[in-house]
């Protein structure tokens, strides 16, 4: 065998093996059952970590762009040709525009307050799912800590049934009992690195939409001023 195929089945084996590991210490910690709900845990964090990543990327959108495209159409053809680009758009910059086009003829006091309103909503389906992808982060770690408890209650009771304080006979129960805990906190810190990046995605959003809807309310300003008296 080449050193080249040598060199790419290296990583196929090493990921074998660790996922041997895994199932292996898996087995091992699962005596009474505590780590499937780790498990359960891990796969339903990831389920909404990996459905909010894909929303916000859905939602993100090249902002600096569409305003320069949102002013041009207001130059050329008015409010309404504005809030058709807003409406061809998706992403919450481009609904909360659209909010603030549709009440333009109220005056800017209504666009401001649109735009407030519509950016609440907006936030509030950005952060959709985040409490519950919390509450598992701290829930991996508590089922962990509990079957190693549970674990080490184990281990007392075999000492206490044997009369005899043995290396031997306590070692295997406390090893499987903190197994649970391992794996509680591998779970709760892959949910957390999720969740960070997560949080960011949508701070950085929040921030577009927010110097965007200022961009807007200054357009309109500037067309109300430029607008010809009695139109």
């Amino acid at each position: 065998m080449g050193l080249y195929s040598l060199l790419m089945l290296m990583p196929q084996e090493a990921d074998q093996g660790l996922i041997n590991v895994l199932v292996e210490k898996f087995n091992e910690g699962n005596g009474d059952g505590f780590m499937w709900p780790i498990l359960i845990t891990l796969i339903v964090g990831l389920a909404i970590a990996l459905e909010r990543i894909i929303t916000l990327n859905r939602a993100d959108i090249n902002t600096r762009k569409f305003i320069v495209k949102v002013k041009q159409a207001l130059e050329d053809g008015g409010v309404s040709a504005a809030e058709d680009v807003c409406a061809s758009t998706r992403g919450p910059v481009a609904s909360v525009f659209q909010a603030g086009l549709m009440r333009h003829g109220e005056g800017i006091d209504a666009v401001e307050k649109a735009v407030v309103s519509y950016g609440s909503i907006e936030m509030s389906f950005l952060e959709r799912g985040l409490v519950w992808l919390s509450l598992l982060i701290s829930l991996a770690p508590m089922f962990g800590f509990l079957g190693t408890v549970w674990g080490m209650v184990q281990a007392f009771d075999a000492i206490e049934a044997a009369g005899d304080i043995s290396p031997s006979l306590v070692a295997g129960g406390i090893k499987v009992a903190l197994l649970t805990t391992v794996f509680g906190l591998i779970t709760a810190i892959i949910l957390q690195f999720f969740y960070n990046y997560i949080v960011s995605k949508i701070d950085r959003i929040v921030v577009d939409m927010e110097e965007a809807s200022i961009e807007l309310i200054d357009s309109l300003e500037m067309l109300s001023a430029n607008k010809p008296a009695g139109q």
